[in-house]
This record gives structure tokens, C-alpha cells and sequence, in this order.
């Protein structure tokens, strides 16, 4: 297992150069499924982990997440990049403090929205940036090479010009020393495009959690630099899981059965993976 520094330089150095997938498990087993397939890094998702908690997303409090962050960050040999939500805390004072408590999970960076938590409001350009110059100064005061990642949630709100505004934004957030941008919700090659142009050379973060999408390939082109999927392979586990109680509960069938891993390649592969990664709970 590499070190957290290990694991942190790692991540810093896939963010200078070329194009990466990273996928967001929702708990130990799907990282380590996740790493198996060969992927660089892993992120986490809010809804995942609040949807196996029987939660809506943003129902789980900050000590649940930074538990499950550290879980996953422990878990798995790649870097992790955590979803921190709109940081637990609205004020600059109180982001500060849950940025190094999320920096001592050993995670390799995080993720902060402009997005009011429990609302669809985003803050006001100018707290949203004091936001983000608070989570770099107490990232800096840790001394810890942890990855600032600024989101902004403009074409998740309903905003009249999602575009132009998450674009002003962005840059402002880059500028407070964000060190990866992300505005997820941008769909099109045009849209994107604007925004790689727009936070350049800092590197764009793109979300696909939906069909019909650009491939990888076509962003690589575009010069996105990183590509996750949020709570998607959370939300394809849970379709397979009620389309299959479902048929039980109103068939009486169990033919969806055939579809299922068995258990022995299932304990096969997490037979051969514990012995590399202990979990320790």
C-alpha cells in the first residue's frame, strides 16, 4: 500500500497532463473493484453513500462523510478524491475547520460546491469565493499536498445563463486558488469546450452520469483533463437491485437470478484482494 504522500503526488501529477477516468465507488467493495479494473484514481459520491445509508443525497452528517471518506481513502491503494459537499459550514471560518478535518482522512483531495446545502441557491459570487480562498489557506496551513477541486453548480440550478455564469465563476474560484475546476451538469461539446478554454491551464473536471454522452476520447480531444460519473454506477447497482426484488415481489420469479455473480467468483476475487488491503473498522 502507498503512502497518503505517495498516493497525494500521484494525484497532483495526473492532473498536468492528458486525460483521466475517475470513477466513484460508493463503498470498500465497489473501490476495490474499481482498482482492479485498472483505473488511476477513485473519487466518492455524496449520493452513494447516502443512498446506502438509506438517505437522500446530502442526508449524512460531516462526521459520517469524513468516516466514509477515510474508509475508502484506507481502503484502496489508488488517490482518492472525496465529495465534500458545500463543506458542512457556510462561513469561511467554519469551511476552514472541515477542510483539515477532511485532509487528516488521508484523502488525496476534495471537491467544494457554491451551492447553498439544502437548497438549489448558489451563494453569492463573492462568498462563494471567500469560500474557496478559506479552503486553500487552511489546506496550505496543513502543509499537506491536498487537491482543491471548486465546483460550481450553475447548470445544476436552473440558472438563466448557466454557462456564462459558471465560467465567471470558475475563473474567479481559480483565481482563489482552486486547483481543478468542475461545473457539473455541461453536457455539450461546445459548452465544454468554452470552459477548458475559460480555466486554462488549470485543469476541467467533467461529470457523465447519463447516456447518449461524449466518450472519454471525444474530451481528451476537447481537453478535459479528468472525467468522473458522481453517484452513477451507484444508481446502475441500484437499478439491477430493484428491477430484481421487483419481479420477485410481483412475479413470484427468480429467473433475474441468472444475471447474478456467483458467490464464489465474488469471494474468490475478495479473497485475493483483502490479503493485499486490510480494512481495519
Amino acid at each position: 500500500m502507498p503512502s497518503v504522500a505517495e498516493k497525494r503526488a500521484r494525484f497532483r501529477a495526473l492532473h498536468e497532463t492528458g486525460c483521466f477516468v475517475i470513477p466513484n465507488p460508493w463503498d470498500v467493495g465497489s473501490a476495490r473493484y474499481l482498482q482492479h479494473l485498472g483505473f488511476k484514481a477513485l473519487a466518492t459520491t455524496s449520493s452513494g453513500a447516502a443512498f446506502a445509508q438509506g438517505l437522500p443525497d446530502g442526508g449524512l452528517t460531516r462526521e459520517a462523510t469524513l468516516a466514509h471518506i477515510r474508509l475508502l481513502a484506507e481502503a484502496s491503494d489508488l488517490p482518492m478524491n472525496a465529495d465534500f459537499c458545500s463543506g458542512f459550514a457556510d462561513d469561511p471560518v467554519g469551511l476552514a475547520e472541515s477542510v483539515r478535518l477532511v485532509v487528516k482522512t488521508g484523502t488525496s483531495g476534495f471537491s467544494i460546491e457554491d451551492m447553498i446545502a439544502g437548497s438549489r441557491k448558489l451563494y453569492d459570487i463573492g462568498q462563494a469565493v471567500e469560500r474557496v480562498a478559506a479552503a486553500r489557506a487552511a489546506i496550505d496551513q496543513t502543509a499537506e499536498d491536498v487537491l482543491l477541486v471548486a465546483r460550481s453548480e450553475c447548470f445544476l440550478t436552473e440558472h438563466p445563463e448557466p454557462l456564462k455564469e459558471a465560467t465567471r465563476r470558475l475563473q474567479k474560484y481559480a483565481e482563489a486558488g482552486a486547483d481543478c475546476l468542475f461545473a457539473p451538469g455541461v453536457r455539450t461539446r461546445e459548452d465544454i469546450a468554452a470552459l477548458v478554454k475559460a480555466v486554462a491551464p488549470k485543469p476541467l473536471n467533467v461529470l457523465v452520469g447519463w447516456p447518449g454522452g461524449l466518450t472519454v476520447s471525444e474530451m481528451a480531444e476537447l481537453g478535459v483533463r479528468r472525467v468522473s460519473v458522481g453517484g452513477a454506477l451507484a444508481r446502475t447497482a441500484w437499478a439491477g437491485f430493484i428491477q430484481a426484488a421487483r419481479e420477485i415481489a410481483e412475479t413470484g420469479s427468480f429467473e433475474v437470478f441468472s444475471a447474478a455473480k456467483t458467490a464464489g467468483d465474488l469471494n474468490a476475487f475478495f479473497r485475493d484482494d483483502s490479503r493485499i488491503n486490510p480494512v481495519t473498522y
